[in-house]
């Protein structure tokens, strides 16, 4: 079969084509369709290694839907197959290099997620571009405010235009501040709309409800979790996990000696981030509604309330951020609902998984889907929102 490196770029598309260790072919084209006799319906079948990138996964689903063997490249790793070495980078080399690690068989593939967690994810990042716009309007708003003497006072970023419209600001402030006051007005209901259409998603996922069960989790979390790890059963333990979310400590150790550094910080930054913020929930105060939360005693806030008082709050919130991926993993690779039981026999003699009873199950995903409900309906902190 001939193997084939594509490199994907913003204007143009570098093509490589290698037979017996020689290039045999190579091409430069803007668009897909300039490369429709070497790898359209009619051309001989190949692999294709692409580099994981954003339109990587259109590409992937392209060229598969014409017969060919597709491999998406981690890109965490391309550097090992020797892009970029001796200081040479170009895209007609890059594809050459793509091309010879897939007929050498080194290439380091990346998990292609299935098109409904596509679209859930891509929902995702619509809803943290709209979160992040509110936030630094909001952000900037204070600013002015302040820079004229004045303060509009704490809120939630729900509540921010009706708390600033109470207040008594001068004449000019308020003009110069009203085109950004008609921004969050219509960011509002976009993020209302975009909300609904999450939740519609998750309706389709069943182990979306599974994971609103943990502490801390709402359904924004459990949907992005969802989403980015898109299949359990690919990682074999609960560090590949961590690890996979950058929540895991670097690690750069030799000559006998250990450096263990800050947390690495690969994989997707927006999951770790709610993980993390979703930690400080855990660790901060008393549910509005013990019937709908764990409470306080829960094993999780022990384990994390131990080591901030070992290593301080911001070490005990990362601690538990990693330790939460791995048990949301752990519900999900078992489809069990979140247990404080189990978790706290899991911390004293490593127990990963107890059977669950049908009933038990039942009453924790009503108690999610109150969650889910109260949350759409903005009555109270139900899920964690980031916005940066």
């Amino acid at each position: 079969m001939r193997n084939i490196g594509l490199d994907l770029g913003a204007k143009k598309i570098s093509f490589c084509e290698v037979q017996d260790g020689k290039v045999v072919a190579r091409r430069t084209v803007s668009s897909l369709a300039g490369l429709d006799d070497l790898l359209g319906v009619d051309a001989p079948k190949a692999r294709v290694a692409i580099e994981a990138c954003r339109e990587a996964w259109h590409v992937h689903d392209e060229l598969v839907g014409r017969g060919h063997e597709v491999r998406l490249v981690d890109t965490t790793r391309v550097k090992k197959l020797g892009i970029g070495q001796h200081g040479r980078k170009t895209d007609r080399i890059d594809a050459e290099v793509l091309a010879r690690a897939l007929e050498s068989g080194h290439i380091p593939e990346a998990h292609v997620l299935s098109p409904h967690r596509r679209s859930l994810r891509t929902h995702m990042m619509v809803r943290r571009g709209l979160i992040e716009m509110r936030s630094q309007t909001v952000t900037t708003i204070r600013g002015i405010v302040r820079a004229s003497g004045q303060r509009v006072g704490a809120c939630t970023t729900e509540t921010f235009v009706d708390h600033y419209r109470q207040r008594d600001l001068p004449d000019a402030v308020r003009a110069l501040c009203e085109p950004l006051v008609q921004v969050l007005a219509t960011l509002e209901p976009q993020l209302d709309e975009i909300d609904r259409k999450i939740s519609q998603l998750a309706k389709h996922e069943a182990m979306i409800a599974f994971l609103m069960t943990a502490p801390g989790v709402g359904l924004m979390v459990a949907a992005m979790f969802v989403s980015v790890v898109d299949d359990a059963k690919r990682f074999t333990k609960a560090h590949q996990v961590e690890s996979y979310l950058g929540l895991v400590p670097s690690e750069d150790s030799s000559g006998g000696k250990r450096r263990i550094g800050a947390i690495s910080k690969h994989g997707n930054s927006y999951m770790r981030a709610l993980l993390v913020q979703a930690a400080w929930t855990i660790l901060k105060g008393r549910p509005a509604n013990e019937a709908d939360a764990p409470r306080l005693s829960d094993p999780l806030r022990a384990w994390a309330d131990a080591v901030a008082a070992r290593r301080g709050k911001n070490v005990a919130a990362i601690a538990l951020a990693r330790r939460l991926a791995g048990v949301l993993w752990a519900m999900w690779r078992d489809g069990t609902v979140y247990d404080p039981e189990v978790v706290g026999r899991a911390s004293a003699i490593g127990k990963t998984h107890e059977a669950q009873s049908s009933h038990q199950q039942a009453i924790a995903i009503a108690r999610a889907a109150k969650k889910a409900k109260r949350y759409l309906r903005g009555n109270g902190p139900t899920n964690v929102e980031v916005s940066a």
